[in-house]
């Protein structure tokens, strides 16, 4: 997969996604992150019914170069875990915006939107790091 960030989605700076519609949020992590992290070879997920802040972690990702603590973007509470990449963590690599998402939230603060990201502001940012 070449390197995209899609429009319809908001980002953090610590490279996490989020899908929002309808008060709840699909989150994942950018190509960017998976490209960093090199093949993810474990997801460890929180627990449906998780209440999740923005800015702190609420899983972990393992690849072949390291641990990595995923970020929320967005804060609240744990709807489902994605069982496929659960099951198969690759997916992570291979769909990072469409079957590689982790997590579906309940926002519990629809204001923080407004804090994150667009995706030209977050390919600019990713540019100067």
């Amino acid at each position: 997969m070449s390197e995209s960030y899609p429009t319809d989605l908001y980002y953090n700076r610590e490279h996490d996604w989020a899908r929002v519609a309808q008060g709840e949020a699909t989150l994942g992590i950018t190509w960017h992150a998976q490209d960093a992290l090199g093949e993810v070879v474990h997801f460890e997920p929180p627990e449906a019914g998780a209440q999740i802040a923005a800015g702190g972690s609420y899983g972990e990702v393992e690849s072949v170069k390291a641990v990595s603590d995923l970020i929320s973007p967005l804060s609240g509470e744990i709807l489902e875990v994605n069982p496929a990449v659960v099951d198969a963590p690759e997916l992570i690599n291979a769909e990072p915006y469409a079957g590689g998402w982790l997590v579906r939230i309940r926002l519990s603060n629809d204001a923080e939107v407004d804090e994150l990201l667009g995706a030209a502001a977050y390919e600019a940012w990713v540019a100067e790091q």
